[in-house]
């Protein structure tokens, strides 16, 4: 399962947030999976690529209760927390950058803590920099906030790299993704 974290609603659909969201889309756009039905707390698809079934999440629960959608489908479904990809917004890293992580902490990421409070740490994630250049005080105005004209031109380049890394960690492993995307 590939679950892209973000907010409901239009108006964060371009946010930093949702940047999960957006991913997920394009990879289910790529690949010919609609993410159209509901269900688990969430939107989500099922398709086929690289010979195998996957399904595709955006929780629809906000950002801090994530972990419920994720929860809903491995306790009705054979998914374990190893089988499970996050898609994930990340201020620490520069933005446009791509860290392919294996199982570890929320790091402060609140979608995150919401996850491994339901299922454990044991899934893997893709964080996506989003940068602090001009982050103000409150760091939910600032994830919360629009992408900039510069991030836009930026996120271009980089949704495509984020949609190539996901489909390499599907097809090959976290270690390929790693070594080619971090």
């Amino acid at each position: 399962m590939i679950v892209g974290l973000g907010n409901p609603g239009f108006r964060y659909r371009n946010t930093r947030h949702n940047i999960g969201f957006k991913i997920l889309e394009a990879f289910a756009g790529k690949h010919g999976i609609r993410v159209g039905k509901k269900g688990y707390h969430g939107r989500y698809g099922i398709g086929r690529f690289a010979g195998r079934e996957i399904m595709l999440l955006e929780p629809l629960t906000y950002m801090n209760l994530s972990g419920d959608a994720v929860e809903a489908v491995c306790s009705s479904s054979s998914i374990h927390p190893k089988e499970i990809i996050v898609i994930v917004d990340d201020i620490n890293l520069p933005f446009g950058a791509l860290r392919a992580r294996g199982k570890g902490s929320a790091g402060g990421h609140n979608g995150l803590k919401s996850i491994i409070g339901k299922i454990g740490p044991e899934f893997d994630r893709l964080r996506i920099g989003i940068g602090r250049d001009g982050m103000p005080e409150d760091r939910s105005g600032y994830v919360l906030a629009p992408f900039s004209r510069e991030e836009r031109l930026i996120l271009k380049e980089m949704i495509p790299k984020a949609v190539e890394c996901v489909e390499i960690w599907v097809k090959n492993g976290i270690g390929d993704a790693m070594a080619r995307f971090n």
